[in-house]
């Protein structure tokens, strides 16, 4: 299964005065369908809840999903796709480390078999250490 990360820092950071900081920390979720499994990380600016992650990475691919449960999640409403959960993230850019814990109070907490040498499979944070707890 492939394994795309998406971080939208890039898109929080962007046209405002400061650069990306030195430390982000946020939210992420994981995402799968048949093919591909994603990672989707979002700085604290940018998304209060899990569910604004999954709602704008429907809007970003064209899928199609709702508000549920009181508006506390947004589920992916197309064939073969699901949330599998989420958690929290820091990442210390001049430590060079990456940091996954806790969980989403919406989609319970996210699968972590495997999620090291998922994350640095895609190049994304080359000789960063994974830490995940």
């Amino acid at each position: 299964m492939d394994v795309v990360l998406v971080d939208y820092s890039g898109t929080c950071y962007s046209g405002k005065a400061e650069s990306v900081p030195d430390k982000i920390n946020g939210k992420f979720v994981q995402i799968r369908n048949k093919q591909t499994e994603y990672l989707v990380f979002s700085p604290k600016e940018l998304t209060l809840y899990h569910a604004n992650i999954v709602e704008r990475f429907c809007l970003d691919r064209g899928l199609k999903g709702a508000y549920a449960g009181e508006g506390k999640r947004f589920d992916i409403r197309e064939p073969g796709w699901e949330v599998v959960g989420g958690g929290k993230f820091d990442i210390d850019i001049p430590s060079k480390q990456v940091r996954l814990y806790d969980n989403s109070l919406a989609y319970g907490r996210f699968d972590s078999k495997g999620l090291k040498k998922k994350i640095s499979s895609t190049g994304k944070f080359p000789g960063y250490s994974i830490v995940i707890y």
